[in-house]
This record gives C-alpha cells, structure tokens and sequence, in this order.
C-alpha cells in the first residue's frame, strides 16, 4: 500500500526549492544576523542646476563618519540632478558624525544619534540658528 500527499517534488542542489539548502561549504556559512536600522535625512546646503529649462536647488552630498573617525559612506544627497528632496539614509543603529555644507557656516561636522526604526533629521541652518540663539540666551 502506498500513500501520496500530493504531486511528487523533486530537489536538486541550487535548484529553487525553499526545502534545498544548496551546495554547501564549511567556509560560506554565514551566521549573520539582522542589524537594528534606523534612518538619517540631512537638509545641507543647496547647490544650483539649471536643466536648459529650469533651475533647481537639491542639496549637497556630505560624508558619514563613524564615531572612530573611519568614513562609513557618501551620500549624494539627491537621486537625480533635479531631486529638491533629502536622500533617507538606513544606517545600524549607533552614533555618526557628519560632515557637510551648511549655507551660513560651510563645512561642519555634528554628532548624529542613529534609532532602530526611528528617521533622524539634521538641518545644518536650523540648527545652527538654536544653538547660536541658546548661547546667547546662556551668557
């Protein structure tokens, strides 16, 4: 007597069945896990791009730092020469610092602090106006 559950499946090494695991090597084994993500958007300094028709004003690309000191990425900051928007950046959680063009000051570099699951944002002029305006206030 025989039973049958259904059609017949047949898995072959690297084929796409989920219950294949594939060739396997002792050295390709990777037991990573999922890192904890959060998300960083900079308003730095504008720049100008005129297309032949128009002008626009995206902002400028800045530099991501780790807290060490060793460049982690460079962000464009646009995703086409006419993208007015901030790029949302996914980064692991952790502190960064950034460095980038602000239109009052030029280049700066602030300490960012990176949450799982939470938008961080960074506007270089606004925040240069509160710090200035509480050193003020603090005197």
């Amino acid at each position: 007597m025989a039973l049958c559950f259904g059609g017949s499946t047949l898995a072959q090494a690297g084929g796409k069945d989920p219950l294949s695991p594939g060739p396997i090597r002792p050295g390709n084994l990777d037991y990573r896990t999922e890192l904890a993500l959060g998300y960083l958007k900079v308003y730095s300094a504008i720049d100008e791009f005129n297309d032949g028709d128009a002008w626009y004003f995206p902002h400028s690309s800045y530099a991501i730092y780790t807290i060490d000191g060793k460049l982690f990425k460079k962000v464009k900051n646009q995703r086409f020469p006419a993208d007015e928007i901030p790029e949302v950046v996914a980064l692991p959680v952790g502190t960064y610092a950034v460095v980038a063009r602000s239109e009052r000051d030029g280049y700066g570099r602030v300490l960012v602090v990176i949450k799982d699951g939470q938008q961080t944002i960074l506007d270089l002029d606004l925040w240069e106006k509160e710090t200035r305006r509480l050193a003020q206030t603090d005197r």
